[in-house]
């Protein structure tokens, strides 16, 4: 099960919009892409880099994202189709049919976007980027995967059993 959405920043250049895809099992964002649009693109790239680093089975995955207009897109459906992925919406205005994304936004808000003014995307896109693969994936510690990272718990998860 993977979730996605889209969140967007503002910088003194204008906004910036993030896209990103989290694994449900480990919290790792296996996808993110950003862009000074919210075009569907912003999304396609995001699940781009999904596909590339998880490579999943076609018809055992369920991404799930809320009804804007980028996932209810001919584009995003047809990538979903041909990466074999089961696609799932919430309902409409229920922001806890999404929540784990909401939650991993939150985050990123406390703990990065509301810690300074910033002054252009590019210096506010390298921080998320630093933040995301440098800090939440690899050290972050999550309570309810027993306060491992992501990167971590996807390690212990994938070890080899010792017992045999």
């Amino acid at each position: 099960m993977w979730f996605t959405d889209i969140t967007e920043h503002d910088t003194a250049e204008g906004k910036l919009y993030c896209a990103a895809v989290i694994d449900a099992f480990s919290r790792l964002v296996i996808g993110w892409s950003m862009a000074d649009h919210i075009r569907t693109e912003l999304v396609t790239d995001a699940l781009g880099m999904a596909l590339l680093r998880r490579q999943p089975a076609p018809d055992g995955t369920i991404l799930h994202s809320d009804h804007g207009t980028q996932y209810t897109s001919w584009v995003f459906g047809q990538r979903l189709r041909n990466a074999g992925l089961l696609g799932s919406m919430g309902t409409v205005g229920d922001c806890y049919d999404n929540a784990m994304m909401e939650s991993f936004w939150g985050t990123l808000q406390l703990e990065l976007l509301d810690s300074e003014q910033w002054g252009t995307r590019e210096e506010l896109a390298n921080a998320i980027f630093e933040w995301i693969e440098c800090w939440y994936n690899p050290r972050r510690r999550h309570s309810s995967i027993g306060m491992h990272s992501p990167v971590t718990f996807e390690v212990l998860y994938h070890a080899p059993d010792d017992d045999h």
